[in-house]
């Protein structure tokens, strides 16, 4: 402002000067070009001023700018660290995926194979115990029985087919029947073979040799296991001979008929299960 008013000053003395040694017309042009100038200065101090304010203005949507780039950088880079470690945690569950998807492919080929034993071993099962009751079929009605407990055979036999009351020796009517059993047993090779020997609860009194019920059970079931090795030429390697005495009943009541029924050989006939221990392993 202060500028504004000296330069009007030089130009009202340059007037007033011009006007001693000038004719009233150039006086009067002189005067129009100082208005005229004083017009430029002023639009030029406006102009100025505007150009002031707009670069203030400018400088504080800078710095507004600035601040916003900052704030969206810090952004971006906080959650390009949280990409990258998603991303990490994607690649590494992929991979668990990958592998957890493979054992579980193993797993199930596995269990197949398994389910075909099972299902093999179950028909061969079956199919022993009905070649069983076909053989046998003429001692079922004098105290003979074949059935399947837990994926075995059972081949019962009450003590009066086999024995004579409180002997170790097989009688004919017995052998008959081991005769028949072993025709079977010599075709199915694959089959493991126990013999286990039972007795009722009654005392065993004054047999010579044979002192208590463990003697009785186990050697009736050496006697069977004797003559299916002698006599019918089973592989002895197949064969094992227990007793059991009297504890584990058929029947546990106090009759005669449940002590007969507890007074038994069992055979027991299970396939061969090294393919299926071996896939269990596995």
């Amino acid at each position: 402002m202060k500028t504004r008013y000296i330069l009007f000053a030089a130009l009202f003395c340059l007037a007033l000067h011009s006007c001693v040694v000038m004719s009233p017309k150039k006086y009067k042009a002189l005067v129009a070009e100082r208005d005229s100038l004083s017009m430029r200065a002023n639009s030029l101090f406006d102009t100025v001023a505007m150009l002031r304010a707009d670069t203030m203005r400018l400088h504080r949507e800078i710095r507004e700018a600035q601040g916003n780039y900052d704030a969206l950088k810090g952004s971006y880079n906080s959650l390009n660290d949280k990409y990258g470690a998603l991303n990490n945690n994607f690649t590494a569950s992929s991979s668990k995926v990958n592998e957890l998807s493979s054992n579980l492919k193993k797993r199930e080929a596995r269990l197949k194979e398994v389910e075909d034993a099972l299902r093999k071993r179950d028909e061969a099962t079956n199919a022993l115990r009905d070649k069983l009751q076909k053989a046998l079929l003429g001692f079922q009605q004098n105290g003979l029985s074949v059935d399947i407990r837990n994926g075995k055979v059972y081949v019962s036999l009450t003590d009066k087919l086999l024995f004579p009351s409180g002997s170790i020796v097989i009688d004919a009517r017995g052998k008959q029947a081991l005769e028949q059993l072993a025709v079977v047993l010599n075709k199915e090779t694959d089959i493991n073979i126990a013999v286990e020997g039972h007795t009722d609860d009654k005392k065993v009194i004054n047999l010579g040799q044979i002192k208590d019920n463990w003697d009785l059970s186990v050697l009736r079931s050496t006697s069977v296991c004797r003559y299916l090795t002698e006599i019918e030429k089973i592989d002895p390697k197949r064969l094992t001979a227990t007793g059991k005495s009297e504890y584990q009943p058929v029947d546990t009541g106090n009759t005669t008929e449940a002590r007969a029924k507890n007074r038994r050989i069992e055979i027991i006939l299970s396939p061969k299960l090294d393919e299926l221990y071996n896939l269990i392993k596995q």
